[in-house]
């Protein structure tokens, strides 16, 4: 069902300039429609652009800086693990309370976020299994806190065995096993999840 706008469009910006737009006015919301697309522009510009409107050169810049960056990968890794493991410590000595719990799940939540980019994609599975763990259990005394050391354990074993890229059969495995160990510790604490999305 199409809404009708509650007044005709308008046109802001300077005639002819590159922020000309027009806005129709709903009842609930402004939809603004630009008059020329980025991509346009960047042909008029002699921007180099793919065919989605991408500056390819600004991408190639990002990459490059990205490049440079690498060799500072390792030391960021080691020190997100250093956290993790400090985490894990404090969660193995006191048992899963609030505070226990938010420092392991932001070590991994930023693992999960980080570990690609780092050349760990498998840590970063690991990690985000930890999270779907921690964010699947409402209740701190629910929370399996062996099963959260495993998750810390492995990404540690990861790193130091400096299991990069996708196809290390010994962080598969592990990943693998404590994604399901996740998902069956989900299902016996929360019941069958639901088939319905």
């Amino acid at each position: 069902m199409t809404k009708t706008p509650t007044k005709s469009p308008t046109r802001i910006g300077a005639k002819g300039g590159l922020d000309e737009a027009s806005v129709s006015a709903f009842a609930d919301h402004e939809v603004v429609t630009p008059r020329r697309n980025l991509k346009g522009y960047g042909r008029k510009a002699k921007i180099k652009v793919d065919e989605f409107g991408f500056d390819m050169e600004a991408i190639e810049r990002a990459e490059a800086a990205l490049a440079d960056l690498s060799s500072e990968f390792e030391d960021w890794m080691a020190k997100e693990v250093d956290r993790l493991t400090r985490a894990r410590d404090v969660l193995a000595a006191e048992g899963v309370h609030a505070g226990s719990r938010a420092t392991i799940y932001i070590a991994a939540h930023d693992i999960k976020g980080e570990a690609a980019t780092f050349g760990y994609p498998l840590a970063g599975r690991v990690a985000e299994s930890l999270c779907h763990l921690l964010d699947g259990i409402a209740d701190d005394d629910r929370v399996p806190a062996d099963l959260v050391v495993q998750h810390a354990d492995a990404i540690r074993a990861i790193v130091r065995e400096n299991a990069k890229g996708h196809d290390h059969p010994l962080a598969m495995a592990l990943s693998e096993r404590l994604g399901e160990a996740t998902m069956q510790m989900l299902v016996t604490i929360n019941g069958a999840p639901s088939i319905a999305p």
